[in-house]
């Protein structure tokens, strides 16, 4: 193996990055929202009826099944039209380039200018990848898109259902198996320090600050669990659970 094989070997962004992207941004989303959805969820069902562990499991149960397949087609919606967009795109971008392949080919040798080459040197460039590849040469430095890459809507809708139901399974354990006055402080603790942990490794992942991206989640959940935990309380006082 060559030096340079070595190197792209282990260059993160050598092998289909948008599609492991597109899975890490779906399986982050739906365990935060998993775990913050089912915790209002149960917190707010516990502080208005603390002792009813059935009300609890119900409508826990509910919203971590409903939100899982929420999460799975609105993923799949999503993610189907950006990938019939840049399939619109491609399209579109190989009909030019059988139709009027010189003015194709002055673009791209202007989008090579605009990058900095010289006109020789752009020129040149764009002359040698036209004869190689034009499509993907268009479709690289135009739009930003790989033919061979594109997302896929079943890998973005299973991971994040499966992300959302593994995160949801947390606060149900936790406001489920502790006595009934200890179910809302154990269920806060073990939500903050999940979203805490989500997003430290979301951040390490990415390459991106840890403390920042583990804050937000903190005190969004943080949040979260505070209003919906208010709200019950009111409505168990008032009478109306």
């Amino acid at each position: 193996m060559t030096t340079e094989d070595a190197l792209h070997r282990d260059e993160p962004h050598a092998n289909n990055v948008r599609q492991k992207l597109n899975w890490l941004r779906a399986g982050v989303l739906g365990a935060n929202d998993g775990i913050v959805s089912v915790a209002a969820i149960v917190v707010g069902v516990a502080a208005a009826s603390s002792s009813s562990t059935g009300a609890i499991f119900t409508a826990g149960a509910a919203g971590l099944v409903g939100g899982a397949v929420s999460m799975a087609l609105g993923e799949y919606v999503s993610v189907s039209s950006q990938r019939d967009s840049e399939r619109a795109l491609i399209e579109k971008e190989r009909r030019e380039l059988e139709t009027m392949p010189d003015e194709e080919l002055a673009e791209l040798t202007s989008l090579y200018r605009a990058r900095g080459l010289t006109e020789a040197t752009a020129h040149q460039v764009a002359v040698e990848l036209t004869a190689h590849d034009a499509l993907a040469a268009h479709l690289e430095v135009e739009l930003g898109i790989n033919q061979n890459d594109l997302v896929n809507p079943w890998h973005a809708a299973l991971s994040s259902a499966i992300a959302f139901t593994i995160g949801g399974i947390l606060p149900m354990l936790a406001i489920l198996l502790p006595p009934p006055g200890a179910r809302i402080p154990v269920t806060f603790a073990a939500v903050l320090v999940a979203l805490a942990i989500t997003g430290t490794v979301a951040a390490q992942l990415g390459g991106a600050p840890k403390t920042r991206a583990a804050l937000r989640l903190v005190i969004g959940g943080a949040i979260a669990l505070v209003a919906t935990f208010v709200i019950g309380a009111l409505l168990g006082t008032s009478g109306i659970a």
